[in-house]
């Protein structure tokens, strides 16, 4: 029984220390948009912008879910049910997150960088001129590679560079706020680690190991 309670405690301490570190960076992210945004202007190459730009077309949702269905595919020819789930939940959360935030951005209708009138939050808008906050794509991303570390892979944590580089060019070409992005990034991490410890996952992950 103490060691439950010690247990529960220590949960609640770091969903705390998690929660203060979340709103203080993206207390932070917004502080230093205008700074970012000027970084980005006058470190604007055209060779890196062409990159990015290649960057932030094929770093969307559906290239994301294309590339799971396509490891589905092939855990499932190599029939290994593990990696079968593992790759589906990183589908989910994918999904998921790109769906949250496109309901946040629609209802925010918060202006992107490059849009020269009408700056900063207008409210509940359609167009993707006003659909900077946050960031579908570093959400989408965040959630589908965070999956795969919170299922337990180190390597997962390594292709968190894959969503970096992502919301990078989001900021790059003018599309996103930093602020933007860190909001993204965070809303993918929590779909993430809550898809990643849902509870048959956990007992059907357990269940594969014995039969492997």
């Amino acid at each position: 029984m103490k060691d439950k309670r010690e247990f529960r405690r220590s949960a609640i301490a770091w969903w705390v220390v998690a929660v203060v570190s979340a709103t203080l960076l993206l207390v932070a992210s917004f502080y230093l948009d205008a700074s970012a945004q000027a970084w980005m202007t006058a470190h604007r190459d055209l060779g890196v912008r062409s990159f990015m730009q290649a960057v932030s077309r094929y770093g969307d949702w559906p290239e994301h879910i294309a590339l799971g269905l396509v490891l589905v595919g092939l855990a499932y020819w190599r029939g290994n049910k593990r990696w079968v789930r593992i790759f589906t939940t990183m589908i989910v959360a994918c999904a998921l997150a790109g769906a949250v935030a496109r309901v946040v951005k629609i209802s925010t209708g918060r202006a992107r960088p490059n849009v020269q009138t009408e700056a900063g939050w207008n409210g509940p808008r359609f167009s993707p001129r006003y659909n900077s906050f946050p960031s579908g794509h570093t959400a989408a991303s965040t959630a589908f590679f965070a999956t795969l570390a919170f299922a337990g892979w180190r390597f997962g944590f390594a292709l968190l560079v894959v969503p970096l580089v992502i919301a990078f060019s989001r900021m790059y070409i003018a599309a996103h706020h930093l602020s933007d992005v860190v909001c993204a990034a965070l809303i993918g991490a929590t779909i993430a680690y809550f898809v990643a410890r849902w509870r048959p996952l956990q007992i059907a992950n357990r269940q594969s190991k014995i039969e492997n």
